[in-house]
């Protein structure tokens, strides 16, 4: 690809980052990195009444913790003619750009108030019409700048009336373009609207916004979600009005919800997926698993390998083996994704982060040594590095409860007497001797003395020690507690449960 490939990511911050706008970033970013590009980061912010609070701040944290680092954006200055990076700096051009649509034909002043324009849209529902619109037919029964004389138009904008600028969309055409992803689309013109440009506020909609700056930025590809396909259209004709070569556009698939349809913040509750970054990011998991994982939500290599690191990621994307079809989120897989990722870290390098975890619990006193221990213990069957501390609570507390299904199924009327043997068995260990073999020997030599099978005693302890009926090597585990507390641990189960 020769030419100098410049691309964007341009959320709306209007709330938290969704999990579907960090796969557009993504594949922004891979898109970008791939071809030796530029990958820039737009907040358009031209919606005031949905504006949120720290939602820009919300965002660039996101991409940041994903390891996805732009080259320009409201964060970071670069000298040129590019920036400022938000669309609220930018009205002059939005403004300047509406009027040469006007002036040569492309676009109208619209007088017509919201209650004006929702009675033409229920008159005509009423008629029969089952999606009204403010197109080239409806326009000429409203108040604008095609039906009324030029001195009205004057008198109204010298008087200060509140008015919109619309697109003229013209009334029979087809409108064609190659998508990278889809392939040629068309749509015809009758079935779109005169759609509002500049709003009565004066700042832009999304479509002039979105056109004007793309332009002015330099944008070779624009790379979104298959929801905007249907704004194209509309764009196409902006950049024909402009004078402009549109960019090549690439619409991404839908990530759709395990049930069906589209993952809303309503089916992914319900199903127990998070749908925001931050909630990833609060629930420590891996960003490198995660950006793994959303690069294969509509998108492979072409061969069977599934984990990849960004760098990888990077020198195998292209647009051409992104799908059309909906990728369904896989929370299951994901986790997947990141106990893979958990395993390659080194534990010393885990260990600030769990300690931190331990800390939130409320447990203290430990020693790096200790906790080392755990962690190595713990990481071959967590998936997430939360659960060193939440399913390896006992290495910190004694079980305070027991799980009832393994109880009913380890815990027989004779299981007391065995763990008595076995108590007796290793309060005559010396600590020297306290290892895992010989901690296990002991136990073997229980099950001898009473004919019993391993898991008889085997599973009980395990049960009594760490309250569950499962985990990492049960004597490794019991060397990690220590004698004297194994033993008291062992005691109180006696005592509890007969």
């Amino acid at each position: 690809m020769s030419e100098n490939v410049r691309v964007r990511f341009a959320p709306s911050p209007t709330g938290l980052l969704h999990i579907g706008g960090l796969r557009t970033a993504l594949y922004n970013y891979l898109f970008a990195r791939h071809h030796d590009g530029e990958f820039i980061l737009r907040i358009e912010d031209t919606d005031q009444n949905r504006y949120v609070e720290g939602a820009e701040e919300d965002i660039i944290k996101s991409l940041k913790w994903a390891g996805l680092g732009y080259d320009e954006g409201p964060d970071i200055n670069v000298e040129g003619k590019y920036g400022p990076y938000r669309q609220s700096e930018r009205s002059e051009y939005y403004q300047k750009y509406a009027e040469q649509l006007i002036e040569e034909g492309y676009a109208y002043y619209a007088f017509d108030t919201a209650e004006e324009v929702n009675d033409m849209r229920e008159r005509l529902q009423k008629s029969g019409n089952p999606s009204p619109k403010y197109d080239a037919i409806t326009r000429m029964a409203m108040k604008n700048s095609l039906t009324l004389s030029k001195d009205e138009v004057d008198r109204r904008l010298e008087a200060g009336e509140k008015y919109v600028v619309r697109l003229k969309v013209p009334r029979r055409e087809t409108i064609r373009f190659e998508d990278e992803v889809r392939g040629f689309v068309s749509f015809e013109s009758h079935g779109l609207d005169d759609q509002v440009l500049l709003k009565s506020d004066g700042l832009p909609t999304y479509h002039l916004a979105n056109v004007v700056d793309d332009h002015l930025m330099g944008i070779t590809h624009v790379i979104r979600g298959e929801e905007w396909l249907s704004s194209a259209p509309k764009h196409i004709l902006l950049y024909e009005y402009l004078g402009w070569e549109s960019p090549k556009m690439a619409h991404l698939p839908l990530i759709m919800s395990p049930e069906g349809g589209k993952l809303s913040k309503r089916n992914a509750d319900k199903l127990g997926i998070p749908v925001n970054v931050r909630d990833y990011i609060q629930q420590r998991y891996e960003p490198e698993a995660l950006v793994n994982f959303l690069a294969f939500l509509g998108w492979s290599p072409g061969d069977n390998r599934e984990v990849l690191s960004l760098d990888e990621l990077i020198s195998e994307f292209s647009l051409d083996r992104v799908s059309k079809s909906g990728a369904v989120f896989n929370i299951n897989k994901l986790n997947w994704f990141n106990e893979q990722y958990l395993r390659s870290r080194l534990e010393v390098d885990l260990l600030p982060e769990v300690k931190e975890i331990i800390k939130e619990y409320g447990f203290d006193g430990y020693s790096d040594e200790f906790i080392m221990q755990v962690i190595k213990l713990m990481k071959e069957r967590a998936q997430l590095v939360n659960e060193f501390v939440s399913q390896g609570q006992y290495f910190f507390e004694a079980p305070q409860a027991y799980d009832t299904k393994t109880r009913k199924k380890a815990w027989k009327d004779n299981t007391g007497d065995l763990v008595q043997a076995y108590i007796l068995r290793l309060q005559k260990m010396n600590e020297d001797d306290w290892e895992p073999a010989k901690i296990k020997d002991e136990l073997k030599n229980v099950l001898a003395e009473k004919e019993v099978g391993f898991g008889k005693l085997a599973l009980p302890t395990r049960l009594a020690v760490t309250g569950m009926g499962f985990g990492p090597d049960l004597f490794q585990t019991l060397e990690l507690l220590g004698k004297d507390d194994v033993i008291n641990r062992l005691k109180k189960a006696v005592s509890e449960l007969g």
